[in-house]
């Protein structure tokens, strides 16, 4: 059921008003330690069992993951729902459902593509936060550039015998599983041939994490080691040699031109309402910093490019807005938004002057650091999937038609 004109909007309307119930009702209260704003924070097991438990509670009201099959622990219902439920919670800004490279990219795509063994072994225990995945993309040598790919997979009768390493890993020590991608021919003549896609295992003998703290202060990523890693055959995704193409429709999903995601708050989002509210207790000289022009003027700015964000998902859904450049906006969505949140959360701490060198922890911090700490993960977003500058050679090649030189 797909169809959303279908539904009645009198049911659609009952439904939020449940969702918002229930928000009230089960938002759990201050744990008393400080709680990522993004899924790339989750660094102590603390935080992990504290949002672990909230996952499986929102699932088990039936608020995540609505629109995948109900066989393999989804709700079955059309996605709007989701949509909806999605909507309350960003706007009740209840904690992050964490395991999003599950939600949002492995899960997705094995609903599309995967058989039917994959769908019944992986997707109930991502809704329900069992089985926590990372993404083994890229490395420390080649960053966004997944073509050059050195990690090798070689294939020893049932098994695939793993080395390399993975840099970035997000909660590579807490994962069961990582969408793996790794050279299984060296000898291709072109190098995207030689490699392949696997859904592999991080229990396995000789596979190895390494915690990464980052500029917060905060851990969540990882350096993951493969030694002789042995993963059974049977963890390859498709075909052998196929798994460029899997990886390239794996970022889809990641970058948001691809639907699917089972949905929750995965980024604690700062919108410009919040701005707004800091900006109107800022004094400036002895005067409030909203009386000044110019600060208004890129207030406005900002306000309106928000609005067109938000106008863009909408527009995206009408083919005949689309007709010129059908993938602009599909291909464009994450390079606009996170370069957008870039920017507004430093105009925040411009705004905060001389108190924007404050951090989490100091009592005259704003808002108790919650800008600071917000600038500066923001810069995770704009080089997972791709870094801002990759984003900007796709929409140029692939929307524009730009040449490659």
């Amino acid at each position: 059921m797909n169809d959303h004109a279908a539904i009645d909007s009198t049911e659609l309307a009952d439904f939020r008003r449940g969702v918002i119930d229930w928000i009230k009702n089960n938002t759990p209260a201050d744990p008393g330690f400080l709680l990522p704003q993004t899924f790339m924070e989750v660094g102590s097991e603390q935080v992990l069992e504290f949002l672990r438990e909230w996952q499986h509670k929102v699932w088990s009201s039936g608020f995540l993951g609505m629109a995948w099959p109900k066989q393999y622990g989804g709700g079955g219902m059309p996605r709007i729902f989701q949509q909806i439920a999605d909507e309350e919670m960003k706007r009740a800004r209840v904690p992050i459902c964490f395991n999003v490279i599950g939600l949002g990219w492995a899960g997705p795509l094995i609903i599309d593509t995967g058989t039917d063994f994959e769908k019944e072994t992986y997707l109930k225990g991502i809704l329900t936060g069992e089985d926590i995945w990372c993404q083994g993309f890229s490395e420390p040598n080649h960053g966004s550039d997944l073509g050059s790919i050195q990690t090798r997979a070689e294939r020893d009768g049932d098994e695939y015998i793993i080395n390399g390493s993975k840099i970035w890993t997000t909660m590579g020590n807490y994962a069961k599983y990582m969408i793996l991608l790794a050279r299984t021919d060296s000898q291709a003549e072109r190098r995207y041939n030689g490699l392949s896609f696997f859904l592999s295992p991080m229990n396995a003998a000789g596979i190895t994490t390494s915690p990464i703290q980052k500029l917060t202060g905060d851990y969540g990523f990882t350096e993951t080691f493969f030694t002789d890693a042995r993963i059974p055959a049977r963890c390859l995704m498709g075909e052998e040699g196929h798994g460029w193409r899997i990886a390239m429709q794996t970022l889809q999903y990641e970058r948001g031109a691809e639907a699917g995601a089972a949905g929750g708050v995965s980024i604690l989002s700062t919108v410009m309402n919040d701005l707004l509210r800091i900006a109107k207790d800022v004094e400036r000289d002895g005067q409030p910093i909203m009386q000044d022009p110019v600060t208004r003027d890129n207030l406005v700015k900002f306000l309106i490019e928000e609005q067109a964000l938000y106008l863009a998902e909408n527009r995206v859904k009408i083919p005949a807005l689309c007709a010129d450049y059908p993938n602009s906006l599909a291909l464009s969505t994450k390079l606009r938004g996170t370069e957008f949140f870039r920017r507004m959360r430093q105009y925040s701490l411009t705004l905060q002057g001389a108190s924007s060198a404050l951090y989490v922890g100091d009592e005259d911090a704003v808002e108790g650091g919650f800008w600071q700490r917000a600038y500066m993960n923001n810069f995770s977003t704009t080089i997972g999937g791709g870094t801002s500058q990759i984003q900007a050679n796709i929409i140029g090649e692939h929307v524009l038609g730009l040449p490659k030189d």
